[in-house]
């Protein structure tokens, strides 16, 4: 914390300063479900300078000087417990890729305002380009159709977060909102954890139960995020997160990044929101477990009013002039609006990197049907063995 304050006017003007250095980078952005609701994701049919609806557009990133972007691809839960069945599943699925089909379009329709990225070396390079980063996050674990492969098919595709639950259930994790089904992670849960450390996709425990919360933490060999929640000390809401969570966060070396929906962060309730109870919350946190650990996660466009002086986009440099008046020196508010959540996503990174090149175990695969019987896979071998052909040895091809 710095001794002497700045007044507004100084506070704004250094606020902007910073972050011409620093890409500020929002953890989450529902912007693309608004273009779904707006346009059917019709780009064509409006421009997205300036949005006619919510708190998204070109215009008002630029005047909020956002620097990185993590646009969510959000689907919502099915209307099923379990969410067990096929048709639903897969039906999440369709929309998932539907969702970030139109973020690609986005980047690809404005490629001097936005810039796709998925490693820290991108975000860098496209901040410095005078471009906004483009990263994709999907919310929640349904929106992978129970199938390890299509979790990563959509890393391939760009995703670089996924949270493991929204508002209900899934077969991985419960979710805040939720009567306890797996108490924390099912089995597969456990397994999926290491699967996304493998591949090198951030685990997000926004939305999720404080026992599930407990347990990925327990068990991540990669820093984990919240990418939209705020502290259940100052607010006892069941989407908060909790100290000792917290206190395992800062010795997970992850981020919360912090929302600013309105029920989250006033303890009256949302009515009485404002701008200073948000950087209560980003303060609160680094009390905690030190400015290393915590960023800035929007929720814009997912709730149809902000904080007073947070409406929009537009509002995150007077955020920024907050934290400064509040007395938070430039080396840290450059830590919390973008250099922690990029340390994390390289340091998820690099434990991906270790895990592919050292980890004896394989991937996690789905359950296949068998397509064969045992008759065909035997007649395939004889004819196999007579054109002679023989298992080979792993070794022998390295």
């Amino acid at each position: 914390m710095t001794d002497s304050l700045p007044n507004p006017d100084q506070a704004l003007l250094q606020a902007q300063w910073l972050l011409q250095r620093v890409p500020l980078i929002d953890g989450h952005n529902d912007f693309p479900f608004m273009v779904r609701g707006l346009y059917s994701n019709q780009l064509s049919q409006g421009g997205l300078a300036n949005f006619p609806i919510g708190q998204t557009d070109i215009a008002r990133l630029r005047q909020g000087m956002v620097g990185g972007q993590f646009w969510s691809a959000y689907v919502p839960c099915p209307n099923q417990r379990e969410s067990a069945s096929d048709d639903l599943e897969l039906e999440c699925l369709r929309q998932t890729l539907q969702q970030i089909d139109v973020i690609h379009r986005m980047v690809e329709r404005y490629p001097k305002v936005f810039g796709l990225a998925q490693t820290t070396r991108d975000v860098w390079k496209t901040f410095r380009s005078g471009r906004i980063a483009s990263l994709i996050g999907i919310e929640g674990l349904h929106q992978i159709a129970n199938s390890s492969s299509v979790l990563r098919m959509l890393y391939r595709l760009g995703v670089r977060y996924a949270t493991l639950s929204h508002t209900k259930n899934n077969q991985y994790c419960d979710s805040a909102t939720d009567q306890p089904l797996h108490y924390g992670l099912s089995e597969i849960g456990k397994t999926m954890i290491h699967e996304m450390n493998r591949v090198g996709l951030m685990i997000d425990l926004s939305h999720t139960s404080t026992s599930a919360q407990q347990a990925v933490l327990k068990i991540s060999k990669a820093p984990v995020i919240f990418s939209h929640s705020a502290c259940g000390t100052l607010v006892p809401h069941a989407r908060n997160v909790t100290d000792d969570v917290l206190h395992m966060l800062k010795d997970n070396g992850g981020v919360i990044m912090i929302c600013f929906l309105r029920e989250l962060v006033d303890p009256t309730g949302g009515a009485k929101a404002t701008c200073s109870q948000v950087v209560d919350h980003i303060l609160y946190a680094a009390k905690r477990m030190g400015f290393d650990h915590v960023g800035i996660g929007s929720d814009f466009d997912g709730m149809l009013e902000g904080p007073e002086g947070l409406d929009d986009v537009s509002s995150f440099t007077g955020l920024v002039a907050q934290l400064l008046q509040r007395g938070v020196s430039e080396p840290d508010v450059e830590k919390v609006v973008g250099l922690n959540i990029l340390r994390v996503l390289q340091e998820v990174e690099n434990v991906a990197s270790r895990e592919q090149t050292t980890s004896t175990m394989d991937h996690l695969c789905d359950e296949i049907k068998p397509m064969w019987t045992a008759e065909q896979k035997e007649m395939l071998h004889v004819q196999g063995k007579k054109r002679g052909l023989t298992q080979a040895n792993e070794e022998e091809l390295e």
